[in-house]
């Protein structure tokens, strides 16, 4: 008999912001339950005044600091590798990415062929290595970066071997990837779930992370799920795989005011979010989705950082400001002194800024969060852009 799918649920728009920020911005745990919990946090190397991926724990970690995942990674049953973005992900995440079977050769393949070989062979001989101790046996070649300029091809390669599989980051040193062999997870293809249950995880996972989805960006996410899984591609790319992840009771579709909404299959939608300021990084879970900010809060967030300075309308690095439901402004925070012990605070706001005593009692708070966080002494306050 054919499957009947149940008809989508009819939601409202204030429902499903509500459900979003509730069930992302969860009540914080340790950083080992947080992965458990969200699969993968997104990395991003500017700091400004912290990486994205500090940013975006802290809000789900308690006592987090700058620099915790850094220092706690190798204790940690994570890794860092590429899924639809680069970032850090759990061991259960990771393990249906790999082995990628990759069929095209890379631009640093064809240029520095006899590369590969030698840099892995170092790797295995030497242990835990950083890219500067490549130097004396692999230095003085370069490629071409994707800015224009010139980089280390041996840097590159060790980035490929990561990406292949063959070699791991153990840890990082003051941000830089320190790589060693990666027999944890060079797993036997046939020991694991073949290519269909993969392709279910994955978009189950990424559902997991983001939702509620709106329909659109789920099939813009299964396309870029084929960064971490180029070998799943076929899969990913065909139209009915949304259809089959519902059917399979993985996730579920429902309806708010004529648009079509992808959440986790069995998750009751509610909630109300506290009544408090958060400072959110570009990539957190709860903004990330530009398509979906634009739908819950009727505004246009862009991430500037390479935007020319001329043409910046928020920021270089305007941090989201979540007050209660409503994403009302944004956070530029820099720091400052001789030491860089003090934390400047500029403030932007969509209208207005609120002049009710809840909105100065809480978003003081969030500020003075952000001072622990950082490890600054005191607050400088800039005034507000608009």
């Amino acid at each position: 008999m054919p499957i009947t799918r149940p008809g989508p649920r009819a939601l409202t728009l204030a429902q499903l912001r509500a459900y979003a920020i509730t069930r992302s911005l969860f009540k914080p745990v340790t950083l080992a339950a947080a992965f458990r919990r969200m699969g993968f946090v997104q990395a991003d190397p500017i700091r400004a005044p912290a990486r994205a991926q500090d940013l975006i724990l802290r809000h789900r970690v308690r006592g987090y600091r700058d620099g915790d995942l850094e220092r706690r990674y190798p204790r940690l049953q994570i890794e860092e590798d590429a899924l639809h973005n680069y970032g850090f992900l759990s061991r259960e995440l990771h393990a249906l990415l790999h082995p990628r079977v990759i069929s095209k050769r890379s631009r640093i393949e064809r240029s520095h062929p006899e590369l590969a070989q030698p840099i892995l062979d170092f790797v295995r001989e030497n242990g835990p290595t950083h890219p500067r101790d490549l130097d004396a046996d692999h230095g003085g070649r370069s490629v071409r970066n994707y800015w224009g300029g010139s980089s280390s091809a041996a840097t590159h390669m060790l980035d490929l071997l990561h990406y292949r599989g063959q070699l791991r980051v153990i840890r990082r040193d003051n941000g830089v990837r320190v790589y060693a062999t990666a027999a944890n997870h060079a797993l036997d293809v046939e020991s694991g779930p073949d290519g269909n249950e993969r392709v279910l995880r994955l978009i189950a996972h990424i559902v997991g992370l983001y939702a509620p989805l709106p329909e659109s960006t789920l099939r813009q996410l299964a396309t870029m799920l084929r960064y971490g899984a180029p070998h799943l591609e076929e899969r990913l790319r065909e139209r009915a795989v949304i259809d089959k992840a519902i059917d399979d009771g993985r996730i579920a579709r429902h309806e708010a005011e004529g648009r079509s909404w992808i959440v986790p299959a069995g998750e009751r939608i509610g909630g109300d979010a506290p009544a408090i300021v958060r400072l959110l990084a570009p990539f957190d879970p709860v903004v990330w989705d530009r398509r979906r900010f634009e739908i819950f809060w009727n505004w246009r967030y862009r991430f500037e950082a390479y935007t020319p300075p001329a043409k910046r309308q928020l920021g270089y690095y305007a941090l989201p400001m979540l007050w209660g439901e409503q994403v009302i402004g944004w956070a530029n925070l820099k720091l400052e002194g001789k030491d860089g012990d003090r934390l400047g605070v500029q403030l932007g706001f969509v209208e207005r800024r609120p002049r009710d005593a809840a909105f100065k009692r809480e978003c003081d708070a969030e500020i003075e969060r952000m001072r622990e966080f950082i490890g600054a002494r005191r607050i400088v306050k800039i005034a507000a852009q608009r």
